[in-house]
C-alpha cells in the first residue's frame, strides 16, 4: 500500500482515520438526508469505504465497512434511531450494503496485494537486468587495465636484462592501469549505492575553492594538452554539503570533458551563490553534443556513438545521482561544434559569517 505514501502510517492510526472519515461523512449525510435520501446515503458511505480500501490495510477498512453499515441502519433506515428495519426491501438493501462493503474492502485489498507482487517482481527483474548490464560493461572495462598490469608485471619478472627506461615505462603503465581500475571500481560502488537507495549524505562545511583545486590536482596527469581555467572566488562563503560526493561529481564531469574533447580544449570552472543556491558551471569549447543526443547524456551506460571506445558510461549518471541526492539539479547546454556547459544548482546552507563579509 504505497499510494500517497500512506503505507508508513501505523494500523492504529489508519483505524482512527477510517473511523473519523466514516463519522464525518455520516454527519454530513445526516443533515442533508432530506435532500439526498437514505438510499443515496448508502452509495456515499460505500464510496468512502472504497476510497479507504485503496489507501489502507484490510483491518481498518473492514472496521470502516462495519461501522458505516451500523450507522446507516441506526441513523438513516426508517425507523431511525433503532436497529429495527420495518420494510423487507430495506432489510434486503441493508444486507446487500453490508455484503458489498465487505466484499469491496476485501477485493480491493487483494487487488492491491497482487499489484504489489507484480511490481516487486518487475523491480527485481529490472534490478537483475541492471546488474547484468553493469557487470557485462565493467567486465570489458576491467579486463584492459588488468591485462596491462599482468603483462607489465610478467615482463618485469621474466626479463632480467630490461633497461631502466623500459622499467620506468612499464611501472608507469601499471600506475595508469591501476588508476583506471580504481576509477571503474569507484563507479561500480557509487552506482550500487545510488541504485540500492542506501546513499547517506555526510554534510559538512566546505570551501569550494579548495575542493575544486583538489579535483584539478587529481586530473593533472590526464590533461593531455587540455587547459583548465579556474579563478578562485574569494567572496564565496563556506557551504554545507557532502564534499566527497561533490568532488566525485566534478571529477567525473571534468574527466569526461578531457576524455571526449580534442587536445587544446579549454575547460572553465566557475561557481557563485544565487540566494540560497550554489551554482557551479563547467564549460568547454570542444565539439559539443548533438541536439538529438542531449536528453540521453545522463542515462546509465550511455556513450556518444561518435566517440572512441572506453569508459563504462556511468560517469554522468553518477553525477546526476549525487547532485539529486543533494536535492539539486544538473542540466546541459550545448550546440554541436560550440562546446558544452554543465550547470549544477545546489540548495545549500552558507556560513553566516561569510555572508556578512560578502554583503
Amino acid at each position: 500500500m504505497k499510494i500517497l505514501g500512506l503505507h508508513t502510517i501505523p494500523k492504529k492510526t489508519q483505524s482512527i482515520i477510517s473511523v473519523l472519515s466514516v463519522l464525518l461523512i455520516s454527519l454530513l449525510c445526516f443533515f442533508s438526508v432530506n435532500l439526498i435520501g437514505y438510499q443515496v446515503t448508502a452509495l456515499v458511505l460505500l464510496l468512502v469505504v472504497s476510497v479507504l480500501a485503496m489507501l489502507f490495510d484490510i483491518m481498518p477498512v473492514l472496521l470502516a465497512a462495519c461501522l458505516s453499515a451500523i450507522i446507516w441502519n441506526f441513523f438513516f433506515i426508517p425507523p431511525i434511531y433503532t436497529f429495527h428495519i420495518a420494510k423487507a426491501e430495506d432489510a434486503f438493501l441493508f444486507l446487500m450494503y453490508f455484503v458489498v462493503a465487505l466484499v469491496n474492502a476485501i477485493l480491493t485489498y487483494k487487488i492491491r496485494e497482487t499489484e504489489k507482487k507484480v511490481r516487486d517482481k518487475e523491480e527485481k527483474e529490472n534490478t537483475i537486468k541492471l546488474y547484468n548490464t553493469l557487470l557485462n560493461s565493467l567486465s570489458h572495462e576491467l579486463k584492459t587495465p588488468i591485462a596491462a598490469i599482468i603483462g607489465a608485471v610478467d615482463t618485469l619478472k621474466d626479463n632480467d636484462t630490461i633497461n631502466e627506461n623500459n622499467k620506468k615505462e612499464l611501472i608507469t603503465q601499471i600506475g595508469i592501469a591501476g588508476l583506471r581500475l580504481n576509477k571503474e571500481v569507484e563507479n561500480l560502488l557509487s552506482i550500487s549505492r545510488l541504485e540500492s537507495g542506501v546513499l547517506k549524505l555526510n554534510y559538512d562545511w566546505c570551501d569550494l575553492n579548495e575542493l575544486v583545486n583538489i579535483v584539478i590536482n587529481k586530473l593533472e596527469d590526464d590533461l593531455k594538452g587540455h587547459i583548465i581555467t579556474f579563478q578562485q572566488n574569494e567572496h564565496m562563503p563556506l557551504v554545507k554539503l557532502d564534499s566527497l560526493l561533490i568532488q566525485h561529481s566534478l571529477f567525473n564531469l571534468i574527466h569526461n570533458a578531457i576524455q571526449y574533447t580534442p587536445n587544446g580544449t579549454i575547460i572553465t570552472i566557475q561557481f557563485q551563490m544565487d540566494k540560497d543556491d550554489c551554482i557551479i558551471t563547467i564549460n568547454d569549447n570542444g565539439q559539443g553534443f548533438p541536439k538529438s543526443e542531449q536528453a540521453k547524456v545522463f542515462d546509465m551506460f550511455y556513450r556518444l556513438p561518435i566517440h572512441k571506445t572506453g569508459g563504462s558510461g556511468l560517469g554522468l549518471s553518477i553525477v546526476k545521482g549525487f547532485i539529486e541526492a543533494h536535492n539539486g539539479s544538473i542540466h546541459l547546454i550545448s550546440e554541436e561544434g560550440n562546446g558544452a556547459k554543465f550547470i549544477i544548482k545546489l540548495p545549500v546552507e552558507a556560513s553566516y559569517l561569510n555572508k556578512i563579509n560578502n554583503d
